[in-house]
């Protein structure tokens, strides 16, 4: 099979269901953005230089991965059919319950951070400005079509734990998070 079809050509691209939109709808939009959150945490993974430290985390990132092609499905589909894959109350449970952890594992926050400290820490905080631009993407999709209940959920977690796991592989690295202190000139 070859990997480039022609069909998108045109200006197009195809949902499930074999529905043809244009390649800028909304619903491409959304899906693409959080493409690229997958990619950014595919980034993240790759950062990983000692797999040891970084054990747990490594774990989490290949499971929101796999979480990613869920949600890009579910988007993938267009208003009116059923998604044969659907993020689930369970999964954001899921995410919360990672939150906590890693939330946990660090000093308690009294001012805002910069991205950054390890690459590991530096590569989460870009996937989190991804991913909250997948949710800024979703909404302006939902002002016009549905979604399933769970999926802006999901991604509004998902950047809240991509910041805590940054912070957690700071610490675990034994790098200090970077605080923000903003100029007085």
């Amino acid at each position: 099979m070859k990997l480039y079809t022609k069909k998108g050509d045109d200006g197009t691209t195809g949902l499930i269901g074999n529905v043809r939109v244009p390649k800028n709808d909304a619903r491409v939009s959304a899906y693409g953005a959080v493409d690229e959150t997958n990619a950014a945490i595919g980034l993240a993974l790759a950062s990983i230089t000692d797999h040891e430290i970084h054990k747990e985390i490594a774990s989490q990132l290949s499971q929101l991965q796999a979480d990613l092609f869920v949600v890009g499905a579910e988007l993938a589909t267009p208003e009116g059919t059923t998604a044969s894959l659907e993020i689930s109350a369970n999964d954001i449970a899921r995410l919360e319950d990672w939150i906590d952890e890693a939330a946990n594992a660090v000093p308690e926050l009294k001012t805002f951070i910069l991205p950054g400290g390890c690459p590991l820490a530096a590569s989460l905080h870009f996937a989190r400005g991804v991913c909250r631009r997948s949710e800024r993407d979703l909404v302006t999709l939902m002002e016009t079509e549905e979604v399933g209940e769970n999926v802006l959920l999901y991604l509004n977690r998902l950047a809240d734990l991509l910041f805590a796991l940054a912070r957690d592989a700071n610490a675990q690295a034994g790098v200090t998070d970077i605080p923000w202190n903003p100029s007085k000139s």
